[in-house]
């Protein structure tokens, strides 16, 4: 089972500083092997409450059954918050959330997300960014060859193509890999990644445990503008 598993693991999310509200929320949940970090969409009504229904429906998952059948629960779970977020739930306009979950048992990891929160592996002194954003921007560098400096450029560049409770039902990605040791993961909403470079990210990814790791990340982006909400949660299998 995976409560039996040693994870180590450490969460933390502050408001930004020019937010009225932290629309962040995380899961931190070490004895079920289970993490995740939501991010609620800026602009939109409610984001923050969009967030915490992402999470608190993740945390009220029982953990059963063998990881295939895990990695499914939580596709089944975050598709059924996916149609209640409708805008049929009685709130006008979209009350919508990004969302990247980490399962992790034995030596077999997943990374399940919809949006723009990233899932990070530090191996071998190199940082790996696992997931791959669903953006308008990394549309226009996927279908027109654009480079990222020019899709950032663009007017819309942050929109997001999939989340939980935008207007289209949900498409989740799932990448599953192989989990060794030594390894570091990070999940982490867009306000945190783009505060730092990547040579920063994997810099403090070294920095020891994974308390002192959250902390190096928050000291970096709040030494500086952190405009936006930024949440991290750092696990070590």
């Amino acid at each position: 089972m995976s409560g039996a598993q040693p994870w180590r693991s450490a969460g933390r999310t502050a408001q930004g500083k020019s937010r009225t509200r932290n629309e962040d929320a995380f899961l931190d949940c070490p004895q079920r092997g289970c993490w995740a970090v939501a991010d609620g969409m800026g602009g939109h009504h409610a984001g923050n409450v969009a967030s915490q229904r992402v999470v608190r429906s993740l945390a009220a998952l029982p953990g059963q059954g063998d990881f295939d059948q895990r990695i499914e629960a939580v596709g089944r779970c975050l598709r059924g918050l996916d149609s209640q977020l409708q805008p049929a739930d009685g709130v006008a306009g979209i009350m919508g959330s990004t969302v990247v979950v980490l399962l992790l048992e034995h030596h077999r990891a997943a990374c399940v997300w919809a949006g723009d929160s990233r899932c990070y592996l530090w191996r071998g002194q190199r940082l790996y960014q696992l997931s791959r954003d669903h953006s308008l921007q990394q549309q226009l560098i996927d279908t027109q060859q654009l480079s990222p400096e020019l899709a950032q450029a663009h007017p819309g560049a942050r929109a997001l193509t999939r989340a939980v409770g935008a207007r289209q039902p949900l498409s989740l990605e799932i990448l599953e890999l192989r989990a060794q040791p030594g390894d570091v993961f990070l999940l982490c909403s867009d306000g945190l990644y783009q505060g730092l470079s990547h040579k920063e990210l994997g810099s403090a990814m070294s920095a020891g445990t994974p308390r002192q790791v959250v902390d190096r990340l928050f000291r970096g982006v709040l030494q500086g503008p952190a405009r936006d909400d930024l949440t991290a949660v750092v696990v070590q299998p």
